[in-house]
């Protein structure tokens, strides 16, 4: 099932005296989170309308109405920011990472089932998938086209050709 809210960033600390704040971004940067009008921050989701936002080193430096001084900032460090899915939309064969966590990882010829994705890593030319087995082993495979076949978020599930050795000893 898709999530309606989607973590995009977490506060970590205070950004001068004016009600600004840090955010370590989950997104591909820091100029995609600095790009909304509009946020959902905490368990509830309340909704925030942007009024600035810019990258700032390895984070991004958000104001949000109502939140106006030091003060103010300090009570929301640590919450976690969310994007409502509807405000985005993705190229056709992108997905987000939170869509695929928990995903089955089925054979392509096999039909067998491995396991399910427990993490993505973003290195290099390709992402690598982490799967956990039934057995609570770890096997990674790079989402490269030979490789990753079919990505079913509304069906739950992966459909993968491994290469040839790449599980072997599992």
């Amino acid at each position: 099932m898709r999530k309606k809210y989607l973590e995009i960033g977490k506060i970590v600390a205070t950004q001068g005296l004016g009600g600004e704040f840090r955010v370590q971004y989950y997104c591909d940067s820091a100029d995609v989170i600095c790009s909304f009008d509009r946020l959902f921050m905490g368990k509830d989701k309340t909704e925030y309308e942007v009024e600035k936002a810019r990258p700032h080193k390895t984070l991004a430096v958000l104001k949000l109405a109502g939140i106006d001084s030091v003060e103010q900032a300090k009570t929301v460090v640590g919450k976690m920011l969310y994007i409502d899915r509807d405000d985005t939309e993705l190229p056709e064969g992108v997905h987000f990472i939170q869509d695929i966590i928990g995903l089955e990882v089925r054979d392509a010829d096999s039909g067998r089932v491995y396991g399910k994705v427990a993490d993505i890593y973003q290195h290099g030319a390709a992402d690598v998938y982490s799967l956990k087995t039934p057995e609570g082993k770890e096997l990674m495979f790079p989402a490269i086209p030979e490789v990753l076949l079919e990505t079913n978020i509304d069906e739950g599930y992966l459909v993968i050709r491994p290469l040839e050795g790449l599980f072997d000893g599992e």
